[in-house]
């Protein structure tokens, strides 16, 4: 049954369990991508498939692998629910020819997802999206597939524990050491998702202690309207560091590919200023160097660092189907988006929120600094930047007129900044005299539209927002 269009959008295809998103539409999906991946890669890999901790997100993982199974794949079924960039890392571990991940990410607890991932365990490239979306027939009435339990029997479906071997390459990434002896107070947030477990696991047996909250299963995701690493989702968290004195707090969103960031003080620290504080680290702490890839809609400190340590920067669409390709292509040495996902070099082309937690734990070991002083640290390097997002609903059908005037828009002046180019590759970008600049996007995972804004003046940050509100007619 079903005729719904299935359409992927930036990060696969997310969409409400039991209205849309049903076996029938799973079973679909993955009969599109059994296609793409026999005309691209043949059968001969196997194909990984992994899920979160949402509502039957085990149920849907399973269907999707009955389906792959009668296209005539070997299925790697994870044990468990894995995080993300476990998920993607398995894919080149395991020489699997690519993954499917049963998840919504950072959506609200209504959603389910289906991500699509290639042989580097990185995101496919719009291209390769549009095929296997051209691929997804219209119902599942003709989609074959081998039952669970037979398909078990017959091992073509293997359950495995992708923990292991993920562990390993953390460790070969960062000497967890210093961060184990450090006696950090470190509370985690893994926002009922994912990310449970995982910094307890990796950093116990020294002097450093975890205290973690929202860290069982729970679909419904309580104190939060969504498990995404921004206020006002992590508030309780926030709240929770000062109770218990922590010296820092890591949250992560429901499948652990991004990481926010709580100061000493309760106080977050935006994606933006994470992503200043990673390249910063790799650069300075770390000494490393090569380009950095980051989406238009994240900091321009990461120009401002590219020109300090004379690295190149390059910038792409919104979207790690832009940015993974990008990284390969240049040999990135750390790419990320506005959401708070990051990827680092020698490791996956995938944002890693587990690993990018883990590098500012120990960037905060070896300056000695608690996280609102590495803040200011890096502001005294790239100068100080503010940013702030607005995002609002709009009804699918109104889209395309808003769309419409945002194309139409050239105004000569933001807030009082001049304007000085438009940048129209994805969304409507409007930079500003004073290196700052407006971000007008339409999100291609929900029906919903995103006004930041990044500027170096604090005063001017509501004022950039309200003008960019404006040019939609929404203010």
């Amino acid at each position: 049954m079903g005729h719904t269009k299935i359409k992927f959008g930036t990060d696969g295809w997310r969409s409400r369990i039991a209205d849309t998103y049903t076996f029938s539409s799973v079973r679909r999906c993955t009969a599109g991508f059994a296609d793409y991946m026999k005309e691209t890669e043949g059968t001969d890999r196997p194909i990984i498939i992994g899920y979160d901790q949402r509502f039957a997100s085990e149920d849907f993982a399973i269907a999707a692998a009955e389906v792959l199974a009668a296209a005539g794949f070997k299925i790697h079924l994870t044990s468990g629910p894995t995080p993300t960039p476990v998920i993607s890392f398995s894919v080149p571990n395991r020489n699997a020819a690519g993954a499917i991940n049963i998840t919504a990410s950072h959506n609200p607890s209504t959603d389910n997802g289906f991500k699509v991932r290639d042989d580097n365990g990185g995101a496919i490239a719009p291209a390769g999206l549009a095929q296997i979306e051209a691929a997804i027939p219209d119902t599942d009435d003709n989609i074959d597939l081998i039952p669970y339990a037979e398909a078990l029997e017959q091992e073509l479906i293997v359950r495995f524990d992708a923990a292991p071997q993920y562990i390993e390459q953390i460790n070969s990434m960062i000497n967890l050491e210093p961060i184990r002896q450090a006696g950090l107070h470190i509370l985690v947030d893994p926002m009922w998702g994912n990310g449970a477990g995982w910094f307890t696991r990796l950093l116990s047996g020294g002097n450093t202690k975890i205290t973690e909250i929202h860290n069982v299963r729970n679909p419904a995701f309580p104190d939060m309207k969504r498990p995404e690493p921004i206020p006002p989702n992590i508030d309780p968290a926030l709240a929770r560091t000062i109770e218990v004195k922590a010296d820092v707090c890591i949250i992560n969103d429901g499948d652990a590919d991004r990481v926010g960031l709580g100061d000493e003080n309760g106080q977050f620290v935006n994606q933006l200023q994470v992503y200043g504080l990673l390249a910063y680290y790799l650069l300075e702490v770390r000494g490393e160097r090569g380009p950095i890839v980051k989406t238009l809609s994240t900091t321009s400190m990461l120009n401002t660092l590219g020109k300090l340590y004379d690295v190149a920067v390059f910038e792409t669409g919104v979207g790690f189907k832009y940015v993974a390709p990008k990284m390969m292509e240049v040999d990135a040495m750390i790419g990320g988006e506005e959401s708070g996902g990051y990827a680092f070099r020698q490791h996956v082309p995938e944002r890693d929120g587990i690993l990018a937690g883990l590098y500012l734990l120990d960037m905060m070991v070896q300056l000695e600094m608690k996280p609102s002083e590495l803040v200011s640290h890096l502001f005294e390097k790239v100068g100080a930047h503010y940013y702030d997002r607005i995002d609002t609903k709009l009804p699918p059908a109104e889209r395309e007129k808003y769309m419409e005037l945002m194309d139409q828009a050239d105004p000569s002046e933001i807030a009082g900044f001049k304007v000085t180019t438009i940048n129209r590759t994805d969304g409507h970008k409007f930079c500003l005299e004073d290196g700052g600049w407006l971000l007008v996007r339409f999100s291609g995972t929900e029906p919903v539209v995103r006004v930041y804004c990044e500027t170096t003046k604090e005063q001017k940050v509501q004022a950039i927002l309200q003008d960019g509100l404006k040019l939609l007619g929404l203010a």
